[in-house]
C-alpha cells in the first residue's frame, strides 16, 4: 500500500479549528465555520458552529483556497481586487477551486514554507482572520 506524507496532520488541523472556534466564542463573534486545507488544497479538518448558515462552508473554502492558490492571504487578494479588479476576476475563473477575496483566508507556514491554509467565515472578515491567526499560532505555526 502506498502512503503519502501530509503537509499538515489531522491532529494539528483539528487544534487549529478548535482554537479558532474558541477564539470566536471568547470574543463574542457570530457562529463561525473553520476549514483547514493542506498544501494540495485538500480539506483536512472542518467544523461549523451551531447556528452558522450552511453557505459559510463555501465561503471559508474560497478564502482558504484563494490564499493557497495565489500564495497570499485572502485579505491581500481583496486589496488586489480593488487595485486590479479585472485581474482578480480573471484569476477567479482560472483557479482550481473557488476564490473569495476578503479577509479570513490565511496561509499556514512552517519556517517560511506554506503547508496549508485556514478559511474562516461567519463574522466580519477581519474577525474571521483574527480567529484563523489565533488557531495557527496556537498550533505553533506562522501566518504571513
Amino acid at each position: 500500500m502506498t502512503t503519502y506524507q501530509p503537509s499538515i496532520s489531522l491532529a494539528t488541523a483539528q487544534q487549529i479549528v478548535s482554537t479558532a472556534l474558541q477564539h470566536g466564542v471568547d470574543n463574542n463573534m457570530n457562529p463561525l465555520v473553520v476549514l483547514v486545507i493542506d498544501s494540495a488544497g485538500a480539506p483536512v479538518a472542518y467544523e461549523r458552529s451551531d447556528g452558522s448558515p450552511p453557505g459559510r462552508f463555501d465561503i471559508a473554502l474560497g478564502k482558504a483556497n484563494g490564499a493557497l492558490q495565489m500564495g497570499v492571504n485572502s485579505k491581500r487578494l481583496g486589496e488586489m481586487a480593488i487595485e486590479r479588479p479585472h485581474f482578480i476576476s480573471g484569476v477567479a475563473g482560472s483557479l482550481k477551486g473557488p476564490l473569495v477575496p476578503v479577509a479570513g483566508g490565511v496561509l499556514i507556514t512552517d519556517n517560511g514554507v506554506v503547508i496549508g491554509a485556514v478559511g474562516v467565515s461567519g463574522d466580519t472578515s477581519d474577525n474571521d482572520e483574527a480567529a484563523a491567526c489565533a488557531g495557527i499560532s496556537a498550533a505553533g505555526f506562522g501566518h504571513p
